[in-house]
């Protein structure tokens, strides 16, 4: 099998990774680890043409698309309208993560468990009804509906907080039209975890559940970013959980948007929030997650492609096997990150321990050289018998990593 991975970031080097080890693997456009591995092309995934014509001249079995902007984009609905074979929702599935108010509202269709919510455009409302959830007890999460890149989420210990992110969202417009409609929801307490269902037409099969890091510093304090960190297995997460959230969160949303006529074959990120000991949703995304594929695919032995191919082209999703270890993956970023970061900047990784990975992210070549292209620089992965001791490799790994301003927590997994 041949397989096209579109995009250019640490998820997609991570599945470059586990694909190439039974498949021909070429990606577009790849970055500087990407391309260590397997041919890149210098395609930009949102001109759906040009990928298109590379599917065709390079004559590919597959598509795996990777991130969201070009599954909204429609390019899951180009490549497929060409016949070929793309693991990646169209434009109408990818709306459950370009559309929070979209998704919110399929959530209650579909009768699934989520934190109460309002959908806002107006500024002066949306702060009114935040102060009266904080009167009546309820510390509320202020949310752009659009896509923000994992930033647009802030949880919010006071009124005056809630009222910031209202004003710094629909008035100063700091996401620009990805703000333009907030969600205003509850805030729970509880623990979170992701699953990541591959899907097809009958059925889906999910990935082993993961943990993600969302915020900046140590001990979750800090603004939102795209992920930290991530580590699987979840031990504080019983398999009856998972089982319930399945049956709950992921099979439900599955069906309410067959009831709407849009089809999904990719991946269903379920963002899950336990609460009072029950799974509640707090989003969908339409691809896999970053940092959480980074380990999942180190936990992942046979069966991988021949599973987004079937889902792919509309047969049952065969299950994948899970190999018995733990994995950590450990971001190492740009310094200022989930701000403005400077680029450019020359930068060095020594061979990695046994048992881990080092996935590129924001990397690049030029002149020769390595040097950092952007705020998640690299995922280090490490793996072991427990998560313990792939926490220790993770960190091993993550020491190999040298640049100027390089930033990471030190306590992913800890707990």
């Amino acid at each position: 099998m041949k397989i096209l991975v579109v995009g250019a970031g640490g998820r997609e080097h991570a599945l470059v990774w586990k694909l190439a080890q039974s498949a021909e693997v070429i990606c577009a456009p790849g970055n500087a680890g990407i391309a260590q591995e397997v041919p890149c092309f210098a395609v930009n995934p949102m001109e759906s043409d040009r990928v298109v014509a590379l599917a065709k001249t390079e004559n590919v079995d597959l598509v795996v698309v990777g991130p969201e902007d070009p599954l909204v984009n429609g390019l899951a609905d180009a490549l497929r309208a060409a016949g070929i074979a793309t693991f990646g929702p169209g434009r109408d599935g990818a709306q459950i993560e370009a559309s929070k108010a979209f998704s919110k509202e399929l959530m209650a269709a579909a009768s699934v468990p989520t934190p109460e919510f309002r959908v806002f455009t107006e500024a002066e409302p949306a702060k009114a009804y935040a102060r009266q959830r904080f009167a009546d007890g309820f510390p509320v999460v202020v949310k752009a509906s659009g896509n923000a890149l994992g930033k647009g989420v802030v949880v919010c210990d006071t009124e005056f907080e809630a009222e910031d992110a209202i004003r710094r969202m629909l008035v100063d417009r700091v996401f620009g039209d990805a703000g333009r409609e907030i969600i205003i929801e509850d805030r729970l307490n509880g623990f979170e975890f992701s699953i990541l269902s591959i899907v097809g037409d009958h059925n889906f099969v999910s990935l082993p559940i993961a943990r993600d890091h969302k915020r900046i510093g140590d001990g979750n304090v800090g603004p939102n970013t795209g992920g930290m960190g991530a580590f699987s297995p979840v031990a504080s997460v019983p398999a009856e959980m998972v089982k319930d959230a399945e049956d709950r969160l992921v099979a439900p949303i599955l069906a309410a948007l067959r009831e709407r006529g849009i089809p999904f074959r990719g991946t269903l990120f379920s963002g899950i929030m336990t609460h009072n000991g029950q799974p509640f949703c707090l989003e969908y995304n339409a691809r896999f997650g970053d940092p959480e594929t980074q380990p999942l695919m180190m936990r992942l032995g046979a069966g991988f492609p021949e599973a987004l191919y079937a889902a792919a082209t509309g047969e049952v999703v065969p299950e994948i096997e899970v190999l018995d270890r733990a994995a950590v993956g450990v971001v190492v970023a740009s310094a200022g990150y989930p701000g403005e970061v400077v680029k450019g900047i020359p930068m060095e990784i020594a061979p990695a321990p046994e048992g881990s990975k080092v996935f590129h992210a924001g990397t690049k070549m030029q002149l020769g050289r390595l040097t950092t292209n952007g705020g998640r620089v690299v995922c280090a992965v490490g793996t072991g018998q427990s998560v313990e001791e792939a926490r220790a490799c993770a960190y091993r790994a993550a020491d190999t990593v040298n640049f100027v301003g390089a930033y990471r927590r030190s306590d992913i997994a800890a707990e």
